[in-house]
């Protein structure tokens, strides 16, 4: 795994254009599988619409504690009670 940022990181240095996905979700019980689904199934996306190298393309995901996230202008939590 090192050997492959080592070479993520020189394809960074010399200006290889990569595509990073963020993918924000609450912190509801995604498995590591389904986590492990999106991330290939974002990757496939940039590769088939994109022509995006699959190496060099990055995707993470964060899990928000639904206290941390707000939509009109109450938490994710207050607004399922």
């Amino acid at each position: 795994m090192a050997a492959r940022w080592e070479a993520f990181g020189e394809l960074s240095r010399r200006g290889v254009i990569m595509p990073y996905v963020n993918i924000k979700i609450t912190k509801e019980g995604a498995t590591t599988e389904q986590k492990a689904e999106l991330i290939k199934g974002v990757t496939d996306l940039l590769v088939k619409i994109l022509g995006k190298n699959p190496a060099t393309t990055v995707v993470t995901i964060d899990e928000i504690e639904t206290d941390n996230w707000g939509i009109g202008g109450e938490s994710v939590t207050a607004r399922r009670k």
